[in-house]
């Protein structure tokens, strides 16, 4: 028996400024905030822990590391950046208006977004 095969997953954020990350996800993408420590901050993404490790030393990676399927990134896109959140217009994709890329063969839609740590978010409908 695989010991993995029904563990519930954990996302793990790292982030160099905790407060500052906790002011995003729970002030900005209003994610629910269930317990802060010295170590990090535990979020409940709609029954799915994410945990935000504080990491002295932490340096961004240059793809996505959390993405939301949502129903309407368009939506979404406009509500966020309505609470301050800025959409980035990645190279040699062509976004529209909003930041948000229409996938090819009609695949979906997608957006991308920083925490202030620089850690890549996405939203999508894909």
């Amino acid at each position: 028996m695989n010991t993995l095969t029904h563990a519930k997953p954990v996302i793990v954020v790292c982030a160099r400024d905790l407060g500052g990350a906790v002011r995003f996800y729970r002030d900005m993408l209003e994610l629910t905030l269930v317990r802060e420590d010295a170590f990090g901050a535990l979020f409940d993404l709609a029954g799915t822990p994410m945990r935000v490790s504080l990491v002295a030393d932490f340096v961004a990676h240059g793809h996505t590391v959390l993405g939301f399927k949502v129903d309407d990134v368009a939506a979404t896109v406009d509500a966020l950046a309505a609470k301050g959140v800025a959409f980035l217009r990645l190279p040699n994709f062509p976004h529209d208006a909003r930041g948000v890329l229409a996938l090819p063969g009609g695949a979906g839609h997608v957006a991308w977004m920083s925490d202030p740590d620089g850690n890549l978010i996405s939203v999508t409908d894909s």
